[in-house]
């Protein structure tokens, strides 16, 4: 059986030269390194290297970048540390309601705290208004929240502008730019952006290791407290390895990046165009203009249908998509991008998202282009809302699945 993967949003695969570049640091070169002795210096060089090639995708100083273990621990860091050394200035917080849960969670509890946060809402196409942005900041307002991506639909906000807004009114702005990172230029000193959280698990690095951006002169409580590392700002033994895999995912991800899009793009809209020309009652979920969607990222609703059942016969083909971002696939309720773009509930809980990589193929793409119809159809037949009298009958293995589905 074939096995095609495109669900790279909810994480990659670590590239080999990454992995290459990992092995020393787990049993050869073992040293702490905080510590002052050989042993130490020979690991604290690679991080600093490390770090000079995490700055070079974010075109930063180097001590600008601060390392931590996750894309959610960055927003986390970004959003309570801002709101603690801020907190004398103001309690109000702008966001949007389609951040990742580790921004709107955030918010959430420090709402308990007394703050006040603004979840600005989107159009149809899930964009934002920046007119309402801006109305919505106060004297008491000291921090915008607004993701690079979104990784549900790929929607790329319009992060240049908000950051003139934010520079404008005097506002500490963070960015999530998990989804973003390695697809589209994050170019720090052309945008006017006080924090940009990435994390190296979608970029070809391993789990578990993250950085964050944060410009020079930025006050930031600290998040987590212990030893003196990252220059104060972040405590924990450094997680050598992964550092070191991170930086040469991001070498490896500024180099081929203009290559890369182009590649991936073909491969999206040729999948896109196939859906949307061979199936009926089909919907684009994100800004049908495909240059303001990350290139490797196609959501789409089919009416009539359960998407956690697609996703079901999808595996029985060798096929990985998702129906939503891996943090809350866990969930029967839909999605809340759906939700705040205002998607009809029913196609809302039919929303699949296929998300590629370079490691995909135009044979690939034709072969989920010729199984999913027939998925589509079958699973429509045995809907009540398509409205057909005689549905084609399913196998004992399709029934078990869908049965399992459904609940």
């Amino acid at each position: 059986m074939k096995k095609i993967y495109m669900d790279n949003n909810a994480t990659t695969a670590v590239k080999p030269e990454v992995l290459e570049a990992m092995l020393p640091y787990f049993c050869e070169q073992f040293g702490n390194p905080s510590s002052v002795h050989w042993a130490g210096r020979m690991v604290g060089g690679a991080i600093e290297k490390a770090r000079e090639q995490v700055a070079r995708l974010f075109n930063c100083s180097a001590a600008e970048v601060i390392f931590n273990s996750c894309g959610s621990e960055g927003d986390n860091h970004a959003i309570k540390g801002t709101a603690d050394a801020l907190k004398h200035k103001g309690n109000h917080i702008i966001t949007t309601s389609v951040e990742h849960p580790a921004v709107l969670e955030t918010c959430e509890a420090l709402e308990k705290d007394g703050f006040e946060v603004t979840y600005l809402k989107v159009d149809h196409n899930g964009m934002l208004d920046l007119a309402e942005l801006e109305a919505a900041i106060t004297d008491k307002t000291i921090l915008i929240s607004v993701m690079w991506a979104n990784n549900e639909t790929g929607n790329i906000f319009p992060i240049e502008e908000i950051g003139e807004i934010a520079k404008k009114h005097k506002v500490r702005f963070h960015t999530d730019a998990v989804q973003a990172a390695g697809k589209i230029a994050i170019d720090v000193r052309k945008v006017n952006v006080d924090m940009v959280v990435i994390s190296g698990h979608k970029i070809g690095a391993p789990k578990g290791i993250g950085a964050m951006y944060l410009r020079r002169g930025t006050k930031i409580s600290r998040f987590m407290h212990g030893g003196h590392q990252e220059r104060n700002r972040r405590a924990g033994t450094h997680n050598v390895p992964s550092i070191v895999g991170l930086g040469a995912a991001c070498d490896i991800a500024l180099k081929n990046m203009d290559k890369d899009y182009a590649y991936v793009r073909h491969l999206r809209d040729k999948l896109e165009a196939g859906i949307l020309s061979t199936i009926s009652d089909v919907k684009l979920n994100g800004h049908p203009d495909a240059n303001l969607r990350l290139p490797n990222t196609l959501n789409v609703s089919f009416n009539y249908i359960e998407g956690e059942s697609l996703l079901l016969f999808f595996d029985m083909k060798g096929i990985a998509a998702s129906s939503g971002s891996a943090c809350t696939s866990g969930s029967l309720e839909p999605s809340h991008v759906m939700g705040a773009m205002g998607v009809d509930i029913v196609l809302a809980h039919s929303s699949t998202r296929f998300s590629l990589s370079a490691d995909n193929t135009d044979e690939e793409i034709d072969y989920i282009l010729q199984e999913l119809p027939p998925i589509v159809q079958k699973l429509r037949e045995m809907s009540p809302l398509y409205g057909r009298d005689n549905p084609t009958p399913l196998s004992c293995d399709e029934c078990r699945m869908v049965t399992k589905a459904c609940g």
